[in-house]
């Protein structure tokens, strides 16, 4: 039997923030390939491609990790698991849509502030401000799930570990003899 209850909020924001930085490491080596395999000699040089490859990368990485056991690197560290309603495995179909709506996160934010007459400031408050809404939308559900989990039907529950098998009672010791 799973346990099938939602880790806090808490939790679920400090994996994000470890997630962050795996995937630093990620785009980095992604972005290096890019710019060396097609000898990108500027930024603005092929700036849309590198932008897609990019997403590509990220698309593969989350939908990837979530179709083979429900755990991103960082879910793992912080034990818990992507699920459908009845707690079974996503499919392609349902990760995939939850790839892209979790861009909802910081989209709407950023579309925003890029309207702003004012850049400053408003380019990190109003996502900010976007990531917060968002995270504070776990509160209209009674599960306590984000909205686009919601929406595509993915629950966040918590992961046991998996205990190691204890090794045989009574076997010689190596080191003994």
């Amino acid at each position: 039997m799973q346990d099938m209850t939602t880790p806090s909020l808490r939790r679920r924001l400090s994996s994000m923030l470890y997630e962050s930085m795996l995937l630093f490491g990620v785009l980095f080596i992604s972005g290096w390939l890019f710019s060396t395999l097609l000898q990108q000699r500027h930024a603005l040089y092929l700036r849309h491609a590198l932008e897609a490859w990019l997403f590509l990368v990220l698309a593969t990485y989350f939908i990837w990790f979530w179709l083979h056991g429900g755990q991103t690197l960082a879910m793992k560290t912080w034990r818990f698991k992507l699920v459908d309603l009845s707690g079974r495995p996503v499919g392609i179909w349902r990760a995939t849509f939850r790839f892209l709506l979790a861009w909802l996160w910081v989209l709407p934010g950023l579309a925003l502030a890029s309207t702003m007459s004012d850049r400053h400031w408003m380019l990190v408050l109003i996502p900010a401000g976007n990531l917060l809404l968002w995270a504070l939308t776990i509160y209209l559900d009674p599960q306590r799930q984000f909205l686009h989990d919601r929406i595509v039907g993915t629950r966040l529950v918590n992961s046991t570990p998996t205990a190691k098998p204890k090794a045989a009672t009574g076997a010689a010791d190596p080191k003994s003899t």
